[in-house]
């Protein structure tokens, strides 16, 4: 039985979802749970990565067990009273046999949170401490430069399936509230880096310092790579819809 898995985490002291030798993951965090409990060695597969220090109130994967009989809710609470607290599984359901949690995605949610005002010590692993106004008439305008579809190399520093840059963004949403900057970005996938480079970018056009024409050259010649990249801390994954 294949089931699909919603799962919220604080990324700060992870070094990504993915294993990886040099520090706590997601990924594995989740598999040992899981293998423990099913007392079989337990892969998951998530809907895509998320770097060292970003967060997640809606990443999601998927795995196989054994049993076709097993409670789900008995089950999830299982898992999170085994998980460390930094996560937190919201939900567990059956799904198809072909289902996949990456590559069954229709559509996934970024978030990213900066902090215009002062520095504020308690959200330092959650919102980007900027700390300087940034022209937000200027960074709407340029964020429509995105929407559509695009090759995206310039925005990437991906590593696989190197031959299709293109990716869609749906929408590309910018607010202010109380000194805090909101980016909200739908498409049909993203890759390393991308939602990071693509908001950083944007912060240099409301500091004034780059013009919406750099935007439009990496978009439509990809010669060279985006400069500029915001922070982890303030980047979160929303949802994946399917």
């Amino acid at each position: 039985m294949r089931l699909l898995g919603v799962v919220s985490y604080d990324g700060s002291l992870f070094v990504g979802w993915q294993i990886q030798p040099n520090g706590r993951s997601v990924e594995e965090e989740i598999e040992k749970v899981l293998s423990k409990i099913l007392n079989n060695k337990t892969k998951i597969y998530g809907s895509g990565r998320t770097d060292a220090k970003v967060h997640a109130l809606g990443q999601t994967f998927h795995f196989d067990i054994d049993k076709e009989d097993i409670d789900l809710g008995k089950f999830l609470y299982s898992i999170n009273s085994l998980l460390p607290e930094d996560i937190h599984i919201i939900s567990l359901k059956k799904v198809d046999n072909d289902f996949h949690a990456r590559f069954s995605s229709k559509r996934k949610t970024y978030k990213y949170i900066l902090n215009m005002g002062e520095y504020n010590p308690f959200e330092r692993n959650y919102v980007f401490q900027f700390q300087r106004k940034l022209d937000i008439n200027k960074i709407s305008e340029a964020a429509k430069l995105f929407i559509g579809e695009h090759n995206f190399k310039s925005f990437t520093a991906k590593e696989e399936d190197e031959n299709n840059y293109i990716r869609e963004i749906y929408s590309l949403n910018v607010s202010e509230d109380n000194n805090k900057l909101f980016f909200e970005i739908s498409g049909n996938g993203f890759m390393r880096y991308m939602v990071r480079n693509i908001v950083g970018a944007l912060i240099e056009i409301g500091l004034g310092k780059i013009e919406q024409s750099y935007i439009e050259t990496l978009l439509n010649k990809q010669t060279f790579c985006c400069q500029y990249r915001a922070k982890a801390c303030g980047l979160y994954l929303i949802d994946v819809i399917y």
